[in-house]
């Protein structure tokens, strides 16, 4: 076939033009750009080289019949009039893909069978022979698309997706398709006079392969063995040979490339991914990758600046976001710090995660992630800043540390007198008492634990973080404590029990004393540290009403309140948790303060359930403390809770165990929380918050509230 045949290269939306230039540097005629794709005209042997040499196309498509088609009939007549024998041996194999839009045919799976069936119809009266359908590899893959009644049956050339190089072994998640990458990398403008790339985040190695075989001028199809014309009856097997005898003789000759690349990864499992694939693509030795975070990375090439690639997680879900929000600043800092004078092209599909990198880009595109509509942003990274500029922050930062060290200062005067009256050795010395500086502090004895609140939105991270390591840096001196006994966490927005969940594996534990008491708190390795340092006070007053009482502990986490109203001569406990880690140190909790006694009963179970449970039971509790989340989905709860929405519901469950001249203590953290009117005209209902608050979280009163509710007599 040497005449001129119109053909069509599909390609990612976005990429269009360079899709056009990269089919017209190839040597097809009349190229022009289309939706999501290019129209080109050439020879048989121009279609081949273009499914070989194309870094952008995702398939090509030879055209074999345009035609009307409004029924499913229509379809199949017009189908049945092309001669199949001579595209198909009569023991081949084929495959149908259909695309539809806003035509008379609506079903695409539909479509595609009747095009198989009259292809398969007409071998079976001539020949009573038929061909059978393989969808992997098929003699021949056609492609079938109908828009508004006007089809178009093509032979795929392809025979699978073009982005399939060959070379990828193994995935991570959510990889990037290597047409994409090649075409982020051309965007970029890769290769540069420098042949330097680095990647910060490599996953499974995609844009270091792709750009070191855009370097080496390796043909991006040289390692697939399938095409979709190999088994087509029509296929130039000579063209073909030719146009592989001549991949491989450029790739020989550009070889010797001095190219630099490398590819960081933090998660172990992508630099193994990442090694394979550069491995498979046979360019081992011009490709390092080594496990690195983003705080880890540096220029690795002696200061010859060059491309730095980086394609870092959108985040689908806020909490996703918001986490992320850390790294893309993180990210900037790198940049600014080990990567002088380079270029920079970060791709993402989140936009509002761009405005953490704290840099303006010079140039955008916009490209489509399969269905998801990203941006490349360019950015060129400036020198280092001069000595005055550096002086000015320098002046800044210090003026930064002054002001909460002199806050600081000022709190543990008043605090620490009031602490060593009153034996405290756990409590609250700041909580963000300047908004600038949004983090609580908390003294456990000779450890601070600090937790950093979720910065608003408004509120850039990177100026965030920087007043964090600011109250940090001043931390050991103010208070007179090791840099490494100064715990930092970050506290952002949680829900349920997801406050509890643990954050690290340190399994560090330490014992503390309060109100005569031992506890044991973690400070490392959960959010929370095992002790609710605002209900001290909380309690105290459950202590001194539990004499003689039986005791019921609600969501009652590590037990510290049963721990008090043991102390306090309750002539019984129940203490009721769903989670088997804080209800074993609850246990701890009182085998530390000597209450070993078989009054003292310890229930796993799901709160809410177990009092529908026991609402028909004898059981009947004088003293009952009810202190639920704010909202919890738990997958051990059978039900989602909101304290909001199902407080007075909870309220009467455990009113249902109640003596009826007992107390319930109800309290809860939401700060904006409202009780029920019903619960206050019902029963008598005194709300004690500002007794329950104590001295170090009076800079904050709404860090809980709390009702006394008992049945009117």
């Amino acid at each position: 076939m040497t005449t001129l045949q119109k053909y069509f290269a599909s390609c990612p939306k976005g990429v269009e033009d360079l899709l056009q230039k990269e089919i017209q540097q190839l040597g097809a005629s009349n190229v022009s750009a289309a939706f999501s794709g290019v129209n080109f005209e050439g020879d048989l042997k121009t279609a081949y080289k273009v499914c070989l040499w194309s870094r952008i196309a995702s398939r090509v498509l030879l055209p074999l019949k345009e035609f009307e088609a409004t029924t499913e009939d229509e379809l199949y007549k017009q189908v049945q009039s092309i001669n199949w024998s001579l595209h198909l041996p009569m023991d081949g194999t084929l495959a149908v893909n259909c695309f539809i839009n806003d035509s008379n045919i609506s079903n695409s799976h539909y479509a595609a069978l009747k095009v198989k069936d009259a292809i398969v119809d007409q071998f079976r009266e001539l020949y009573e022979e038929r061909p059978s359908v393989d969808r992997d590899r098929p003699n021949i893959r056609l492609n079938l698309h109908i828009n508004k009644n006007q089809a178009i049956l093509s032979l795929d050339l392809s025979g699978e997706a073009l982005h399939k190089r060959g070379y990828r072994m193994t995935n991570v998640a959510a990889p990037l398709k290597e047409n994409l990458a090649a075409a982020i990398l051309m965007r970029s403008g890769w290769p540069n006079d420098k042949l330097t790339l680095v990647d910060l985040m490599c996953g499974s190695g995609t844009f270091l392969t792709e750009a070191a075989m855009m370097a080496l001028h390796i043909a991006p199809g040289l390692r697939r063995d399938y095409f979709g014309f190999l088994g087509w009856k029509k296929h130039d097997a000579e063209s073909w040979k030719s146009l592989l005898k001549e991949a491989h003789a450029i790739k020989e000759n550009h070889s010797n490339q001095n190219l630099n690349i490398k590819g960081y990864d933090a998660a172990i499992s992508s630099v193994k991914a990442a090694k394979q694939n550069v491995h498979a693509a046979g360019l081992q030795d011009v490709i390092d990758v080594e496990q690195r975070s983003v705080e880890e990375c540096s220029d690795p090439v002696d200061s010859r600046p060059g491309l730095l690639v980086v394609n870092p997680p959108y985040g689908e879900r806020l909490g996703d976001v918001r986490e992320l929000a850390y790294l893309y600043s993180d990210l900037a800092d790198c940049w600014k710090n080990h990567f002088s004078d380079w270029s920079v092209a970060l791709f993402t599909g989140n936009l509002d995660l761009v405005k953490h990198i704290g840099l303006r880009a010079h140039k955008t595109n916009t490209l489509l992630n399969g269905a998801i509509k990203c941006k490349l942003f360019h950015y060129k990274i400036r020198p280092a800043q001069s000595a005055e500029v550096m002086q000015a922050i320098e002046q800044r930062d210090t003026e930064s540390r002054t002001m909460i060290a002199n806050r600081l200062k000022k709190n543990l005067k008043h605090l620490k007198r009031w602490a060593n009256r009153n034996g405290i050795e756990c409590y609250r010395v700041y909580d963000a008492d300047l908004p600038e500086f949004s983090a609580a502090v908390d003294i456990y004895d000779d450890w601070v634990h600090v937790q950093e609140y979720q910065a608003p939105s408004s509120i850039d991270i990177r100026k965030a973080r920087q007043r964090l390591d600011h109250l940090v840096a001043v931390i050991p001196e103010v208070l007179g404590v090791e840099r490494e006994k100064v715990v930092v966490k970050t506290r952002r927005q949680q829900k349920g029990l997801a406050q509890y969940e643990k954050q690290a594996s340190v399994g560090y534990q330490q014992t503390v004393n309060e109100g005569g008491l031992k506890f044991i708190v973690n400070l490392r390795d959960y959010l929370d540290t095992g002790l609710f340092l605002d209900h001290r006070d909380t309690r105290e007053k459950v202590r001194e009403w539990s004499k003689g009482k039986r005791f019921l502990n609600l969501f009652a986490y590590t037990g510290s309140v049963s721990v008090y109203a043991a102390a306090g001569g309750a002539v019984s406990t129940t203490t009721v948790d769903m989670s088997n880690t804080y209800l074993n140190w609850a246990k701890q909790n009182f085998e530390l303060n000597g209450f070993t006694q078989s009054i003292h009963q310890f229930v796993k179970a799901d709160c809410i359930q177990w009092l529908k449970t026991q609402q028909e039971s004898a059981a009947r509790y004088d003293l009952i403390f009810l202190d639920p989340p704010t909202f919890s989905n738990s997958k051990t709860m059978e039900t989602v809770f909101d304290v909001q929405k199902d407080h007075v519901d909870l309220i009467k469950l455990a009113l249902g165990l109640l003596d009826n001249k007992g107390t319930l203590v109800f309290s809860n953290n939401f700060r904006k929380f409202k009780l029920d009117p019903w619960v206050t005209r019902t029963y008598d209902v005194e709300e004690i918050s500002k007794h329950t608050i104590p001295e170090d979280f009076k800079r904050n009163q709404k860090i809980h509230r709390c009702w006394i509710i008992k049945f009117r007599q």
